[in-house]
């Protein structure tokens, strides 16, 4: 007879819908304080303090190493990010068969996937993360030139990742003003803790596979509307309102037909997403006409919410303002979710090399609510 107390007790833990609440991991890579409105990066780094002062290629190395670079590692960095931005011959050809109007997030995620292939499973790497990093843009642009018959612009060793990105994008020199606003948009956007798409990544890591499986895998969770979507959301609403004297009527009647208010609201922030705020300072230079509107907006959309659900917090989030400066920097909306991803493809890959460090399986319960078991099966011919 077994001893009882010998036996381990299994407890079955309470189910949370989207397990809120559940600590899934342990990372150093970002902290998102929702209760105060904060956004920690790695170091213990404010992301308003710095996001005025970083560039992505500097926040990457943040992300990746854990301290911010010196000239030389810096200097070391963006010469190995400049010669990683080709396309193998592999996937130039998977580029090249897509149909130029598909989705741009499902060619960026097939190129990807590509560019990623090897004939042996490799084990995640720094060397890849960089790699994986800097081809983003490469991909990101050509799907964009494709999608307007225009002929494929190659990337320049000689520019930054934002520049670059829209270097390709346009096949002209951005200006200083566009490339400073999608420089800050990529930095503040370049992780934001165990986000859905973050953790996607984690989870296929966490099964021994390889770091472009991951980052493939994160892609697919970025692009749903309620996550990487929600920034081109924002600005079809704000196309939708028309001008900003239309601003009230429109979401009046928005809000009666019970519709929701894209860039408001947020799984974890409890106040004002801070990156939202950094974006909308940023976004009266960017887009001013649009900013009007946009700020309009704001106000009323905040109002109704308050005045509907005055217990729950409804503040705006980065998605709102990321719409206004990115078409400012000259994105398309149809862009926005892959440019998404060209900035937090350093999460992504940050978070899979820390969650080497401790391998194991993400493998959560569930809570059954089938019939008790013993149901016998009928024969075929009888049922």
């Amino acid at each position: 007879m077994t001893d009882r107390a010998s036996v381990d007790l299994i407890l079955v833990p309470d189910f949370s819908p989207g397990l809120e609440g559940v600590v899934a991991a342990e990372t150093s890579i970002s902290e998102v304080d929702g209760a105060n409105g904060r956004l920690i990066y790695r170091g213990g780094y404010l992301i308003e303090d710095l996001a005025p002062v970083a560039t992505f290629e500097e926040v990457a190395y943040l992300l990746w190493h854990g301290e911010l670079p010196t000239n030389t590692e810096l200097d070391a960095l963006k010469h190995q990010m400049a010669a990683c931005r080709n396309l193998t011959d592999h996937a130039q050809r998977t580029l090249e068969s897509a149909d130029p109007e598909t989705n741009p997030m499902d060619i960026l995620r097939t190129v990807v996937s590509a560019q990623g292939s090897t004939t042996l499973p490799t084990k995640p790497s720094l060397e890849e993360a960089v790699a994986l990093t800097a081809i983003f843009p490469t991909i990101v642009a050509a799907a964009w030139r494709r999608s307007q018959r225009h002929e494929i612009v190659k990337p320049r060793s000689d520019l930054g990742h934002a520049a670059n990105l829209l270097w390709m994008m346009d096949g002209k020199e951005p200006s200083a003003d566009r490339t400073r606003w999608l420089e800050l948009y990529l930095v503040l956007l370049a992780d934001h803790g165990l986000n859905a798409s973050t953790f996607a990544a984690r989870v296929i890591a966490s099964t021994g596979s390889d770091l472009c499986s991951s980052v493939v895998g994160a892609i697919g969770a970025l692009k749903g509307p309620a996550h990487g979507g929600a920034t081109f959301a924002a600005r079809t609403m704000l196309d939708k309102i028309g001008s900003t004297k239309l601003a009230e009527k429109w979401l009046i009647d928005a809000h009666a037909r019970n519709e929701r208010f894209a860039g408001f609201g947020h799984r974890v922030y409890r106040t004002y997403d801070p990156r939202a705020r950094i974006l909308k300072e940023l976004a009266a230079d960017a887009a001013p006409e649009l900013h009007r509107k946009a700020d309009r907006t704001e106000e009323v959309a905040l109002r109704i919410l308050h005045e509907a659900h005055p217990e729950r917090p409804n503040a705006t989030n980065v998605d709102f303002w990321a719409s206004v400066v990115l078409t400012g920097a000259g994105i398309p909306k149809a862009l926005f979710t892959c440019v998404f991803a060209t900035s937090r493809v350093a999460g992504w890959t940050a978070h899979v090399l820390e969650s080497m460090e401790d391998l194991r399986i993400i493998r959560p319960a569930s809570v059954w609510t089938g019939p008790e078991a013993g149901k016998q099966p009928l024969p075929l011919a009888k049922r």
